[in-house]
């Protein structure tokens, strides 16, 4: 049992990616799937697929179909597919108990059949399940699809359920695939769980753990949310894994929850390309806005005492009246500072050093302006000198019809 079972006081990891019906989660897609393929089967309507991406809990969800079959039903479960039909033919057979007198393909599937005829006339059913089977051949396909019509009148005599990934459907549907495809009898999809279904899937294991949903804080079911936004989703692997390095993060740091900083830093560690580090960036600007509109309690705020009123000690009254006294030097002789340099106010210093600044701010354009305006008398004398003209009036109208 792993540490952080103890500080979190929790009977079990609630995380472990292994197919344990004990954690299965019997709500939503899951659960519609399972009652749906679990319908079928006892019907006996013959061949069944489920796809989904990978870590869905399709595995998980054939040991449940497992557990709701009575011992009536005689169970053959498949990692993966065999290399060819004649090595599918001759496993089943030997599940079935048989010795058959040739490896042809005829002849294996003869017996068989007449195997199955009896498991039917004695009221069992026999049930096929493989798994990984987006990595069957074709002939391995075409091999179903004739196991699929062995049938008594209205009866199939074996169920075949058939778990893979997306790219079983590409296989199956194209043109070649049409005399397979017609013989499926139900096809169910599992997709990934949106951020609702996530936290009630999450909130699921944790309790079934023996813990409950506090453990993780408000930040930390957020940024559990966002780490599956960007992806359209979440599937069971990818959460269990991301909670599970989530919940190590936390113990680590001795945290009584797991929050958002504990999921980021396992997104990090996994690998994993999320938006939960700008969530993160986020909650830091706010808290820093948040401590900068409230003072801190412990940190008495300064009294200002008003320039017009009498300061309560003489030594502060003569340092006033000195700072005063500074601002005044520094300012040149104007017609608007007529009051006492002690009696300033605040405002009259402030006023009056605008008004040097103003002034200081008005003597280059004025020089440019007198230095420009002499060039251009000086231009015009020049001018009338070198066109000896009667007149300055006449050196005007020299220069304007220049």
């Amino acid at each position: 049992m792993s540490m952080y079972t103890e500080h979190f006081a929790l009977n079990m990891l609630p995380f472990e990616n292994v197919p344990d019906p004990l954690f299965f989660y019997d709500y939503g897609d899951h659960a519609r799937i399972r009652k749906q393929i679990s319908g079928s089967l006892r019907s006996g309507r013959g061949l069944i697929i489920v796809t989904g991406p990978i870590g869905s809990g399709k595995t998980t969800l054939s040991q449940m179909i497992k557990s709701d079959f009575p011992e009536t039903i005689q169970l053959v479960w498949m990692a993966e597919p065999p290399a060819n039909s004649t090595d599918l033919y001759l496993f089943l057979a030997q599940e079935l108990g048989l010795q058959p007198s040739s490896s042809e393909k005829t002849f294996v599937m003869r017996d068989i059949r007449n195997s199955l005829l009896k498991m039917n006339s004695e009221g069992k059913k026999f049930l096929v399940i493989m798994d990984e089977s987006h990595l069957m051949s074709d002939d391995v396909i075409n091999g179903i699809r004739l196991l699929n019509n062995l049938e008594e009148g209205p009866v199939k005599l074996i169920q075949l359920l058939l778990l893979g990934q997306e790219e079983l459907m590409e296989k199956i549907n194209r043109p070649e695939m049409e005399p397979f495809k017609q013989r499926i009898a139900a096809l169910e999809i599992l997709g990934k769980m949106n951020s609702d279904v996530i936290h009630q899937y999450v909130s699921h294991r944790i309790q079934v753990a023996g813990g409950t949903a506090a453990l993780i804080s408000d930040t930390g079911w957020e940024a559990l949310s966002i780490a599956f936004n960007s992806g359209g989703g979440g599937t069971p692997r990818t959460i269990n894994s991301l909670c599970d390095r989530s919940f190590h993060v936390a113990f680590e740091r001795g945290k009584p929850a797991v929050d958002a900083q504990d999921i980021y830093e396992a997104t990090q560690r996994l690998g994993l390309r999320t938006d939960v580090f700008h969530y993160i960036v986020s909650l830091n600007t706010k808290e820093r806005q948040s401590q900068k509109s409230y003072p801190v309690a412990d940190e008495p705020i300064p009294e200002t005492t008003p320039p017009d009123k009498e300061q309560s000690s003489p030594s502060i009254a003569r340092k006033t009246e000195q700072g005063h006294r500074e601002a005044i030097n520094e300012i040149p002789d104007t017609s608007g500072l007529k009051e006492n340099e002690a009696e300033m106010s605040y405002n009259d210093i402030a006023m009056a050093i605008k008004t040097k600044y103003d002034h200081k701010s008005l003597k280059v354009p004025v020089t440019l302006l007198l230095l420009s305006t002499a060039a251009f008398t000086s231009s015009v004398l020049f001018f009338c000198h070198r066109v000896d003209s009667a007149g300055f009036l006449s050196c005007l109208a020299d220069l304007f019809n220049f």
